[in-house]
């Protein structure tokens, strides 16, 4: 995947997208702990950079609810969007409820060229909704 983004192939970059895939929707510091349990003495230097490479390349995915810190998903290349918990901040994935991209047929595009539409749904996790009606 590296090499087919035109990306060199480091062991950070690697511990990375391993961390990201196997935690979706961490932030920074849980995917800086997961690489170091690979790689104790990375940087946060160098998770930061990778983050942002693998990003950039595509290979990762970058969202930010609002109030949230930035999350990093390797589930890309589909128009997916999320859950949010308003109390424990969970988040999941969700997929479009009709069609390939029905979100990217906007009432009025203003003459843009929509690609991508970002949808949050927010509400209670199955756990924060069980404590909060107890």
């Amino acid at each position: 995947m590296l090499r087919a983004a035109a990306l060199s192939v480091t062991r950070p970059r690697l511990a990375v997208l391993s961390a990201v895939n196997a935690h979706p929707h961490a932030d920074t510091e849980s995917v800086i702990g997961a690489v170091r349990e690979e790689l104790p003495k990375v940087s946060h230097q160098a998770v930061y950079d990778s983050l942002r490479a693998l990003t950039a390349a595509g290979l990762l995915r970058r969202i930010q609810p609002s109030g949230s810190v930035a999350r990093y998903e390797s589930r890309i290349g589909d128009n997916h969007h999320h859950v949010v918990c308003r109390s424990c901040g969970a988040i999941a994935d969700v997929d479009c409820a009709v069609g390939a991209a029905p979100c990217l047929t906007a009432s009025d595009d203003r003459g843009y060229l929509i690609d991508e539409a970002e949808v949050v749904y927010w509400g209670l996790c199955p756990d924060c909704s069980t404590a909060h009606s107890s």
